[in-house]
């Protein structure tokens, strides 16, 4: 068993409770039933993961907590690779129709996603899925999975071989499309235009849930909150086709005090791959959160026991800065391991004068032909190490007084960078208050 989670994480012993007590249940289809059968029974539950990257990113990770803890407390987590329903794209949450991919990056990604849950689940790797060939040709196991362990399964094994026409004759018969446009997937989406490609993803989704609970005995579906009406169209579907009782429960989406989503940085999403967004950068993110924030990311990203978020959280004034570091440091451990946040920690604690070691800044090492002479202009230097996304925004930050060089104040925009600006071989450059880079000559 991976011992990530400790065993005084909490004083109950029913997981409902612990996710409750950690602030991310939002909605159950049956809370009382839903309590009593995660307390009486070990059941199998799902959260269904479509390839739309190679990689997952921090929004993904709460659904990676939530299932460590089901396993830690005895359940079996389905983790559902979307190599189906990725084909089309989940319209929940979204302005727009994602990008259509091809098979090969689906399937690429779906395997790059499996290798990422390794490092955080026990599988039981000799389950599998067999079988299917459409809705007349059901699937099964080929065994009962170990007790505790995880199992992945890879929803193109009965969605790729459908048939259309038997498909809307045997599941979309029970789908009401009033119903439907009423769902807040859908609504958001009318007025920019909902394709009917798009369309078809509750009825795959609400598929899935009901080929799992026929073929693998699966209780509960579980999501962030936006899939709400997929999970509910999956009840529906199970209970109507089937005649099996099974739950739906979603959980918080990680949102700041403001209510907009978190992991959102200049570059984009927060990655959890090292070569996606390094270390240094996801700790930092953490180090510099909201105050407001501090308490609710220690609840749901970390597995501190609740008394330990609590009295951090009531830290007040500088002392909320220790609380934040102690969050940077948890999460990042989390994610990239325990080497890799002490050297985080390390370089940010240089980065901000209170000690600590400065070679972990983040560092570009470049020739010294580059700055000798003239040297080169600072704008376009900052723009190359990624401080600044344009030269406008470069040329903005320094004339707002958002710049040093060595710890002093650039006033020059069209200043140059020169060898004499070097302190033995390297320039600490500094945007703002939390952002630092190194160049060094090499």
């Amino acid at each position: 068993m991976k011992n990530f989670i400790p065993d005084n994480v909490s004083q109950f012993d029913n997981v409902y409770d612990v996710l409750k007590e950690r602030g991310f249940i939002e909605q159950v289809t049956d809370e009382e039933a839903v309590r009593e059968l995660l307390g009486k029974e070990k059941i199998k539950f799902y959260i269904g993961f479509d390839p739309t990257a190679d990689c997952l990113h921090i929004g993904h990770f709460m659904q990676v907590i939530i299932l460590m803890y089901m396993q830690k407390y005895g359940h079996t987590p389905v983790v559902l690779l979307g190599g189906g329903t990725g084909m089309v794209g989940d319209p929940s949450g979204r302005q727009d129709m994602r990008q259509m991919m091809s098979i090969e990056t689906i399937d690429e990604n779906c395997m790059a996603f499996k290798r990422l849950f390794d490092k955080y689940l026990d599988f039981d790797d000799e389950w599998k899925y067999e079988g299917n060939e459409g809705v007349y040709a059901p699937g099964h196991q080929n065994r009962e999975p170990l007790p505790g362990k995880a199992i992945s399964v890879n929803n193109a094994h009965w969605l790729r071989p459908l048939n259309y026409v038997e498909f809307v004759r045997e599941i979309g018969t029970h789908f009401n499309v009033n119903n439907m446009l009423r769902a807040e997937c859908f609504k958001q989406r009318m007025e920019q235009g909902l394709s009917f490609f798009e369309f078809n993803y509750m009825l795959m989704q609400g598929y899935d849930f009901m080929v799992m609970a026929r073929d693998i005995d699966l209780k509960m579906q579980f999501g962030g909150n936006d899939q709400w009406s997929n999970i509910i169209a999956g009840v529906d579907l199970s209970r109507k086709v089937c005649g099996k009782s099974v739950y739906g429960m979603t959980f918080s989406l990680l949102t700041n005090s403001e209510g907009k989503k978190m992991g959102k940085t200049q570059k984009g999403a927060l990655w959890l791959s090292a070569d996606r967004t390094s270390p240094y950068e996801f700790y930092q993110y953490w180090r510099n959160v909201a105050d407001a924030d501090v308490e609710k990311c220690l609840r749901m990203l970390t597995f501190l026991p609740m008394d330990e978020v609590k009295r951090l959280a009531s830290l007040e004034g500088a002392e909320i800065n220790h609380a934040k570091e102690v969050l940077a440091y948890e999460v990042t451990k989390l994610v990239h391991g325990e080497e890799e946040a002490k050297k985080a920690q390390e370089g940010a604690r240089a980065a901000f004068g209170g000690g600590g070691n400065s070679a972990n800044i983040p560092t570009t090492e470049m020739a010294a032909a580059d700055f000798e002479g003239d040297g080169r202009g600072l704008v376009s230097l900052i723009k190359e190490l990624g401080l600044v996304p344009s030269n406008g925004e470069g040329f903005r930050t320094i004339e707002q007084g958002g710049l040093s060089l060595n710890g002093e104040k650039v006033t020059n925009p069209k200043m140059n960078v020169t060898m004499e600006l070097f302190r033995d071989g390297e320039l600490l450059i500094q945007k703002g208050k939390k952002k630092f880079h190194k160049v060094v000559i090499k």
